[in-house]
């Protein structure tokens, strides 16, 4: 059985700055092929679809399809503002490496 991402407050904080749920928006968390380092997230705001796995907090929705959902096991999906701008992010422990741009991975 797969243990499904987690999703942190303040991520779920940043989506209600922005009223993604307001605008029927989910965050949609995906896993394609390509990148550097094999695999790369791609993160956009999208509708929730039938079969997406569907994190809610504070009112927002985070949904991941069925075939990204393997390589987001156990993940924490969150918010962070730095320096170099805000962005939201993956730690997933599944990754056995990643490349410095921090959305591509290799398994």
């Amino acid at each position: 059985m797969l243990l499904p991402p987690k999703v942190t407050t303040r991520a779920f904080e940043r989506l209600a700055e922005i009223g993604a749920a307001t605008q029927g928006q989910a965050l949609r968390i995906a896993v394609e092929g390509g990148g550097c380092s094999g695999f790369q997230y791609e993160i956009a705001l999208d509708t929730p679809g039938a079969d997406d796995l569907v994190l809610e907090g504070n009112g927002e929705k985070v949904v991941v399809d069925t075939v990204s959902l393997p390589f987001l096991e156990n993940a924490v999906i969150d918010f962070t503002e730095e320096l170099i701008g805000a962005r939201f992010v993956i730690n997933n422990p599944n990754a056995t490496s990643s490349c410095g741009c921090g959305t591509s991975f290799s398994m």
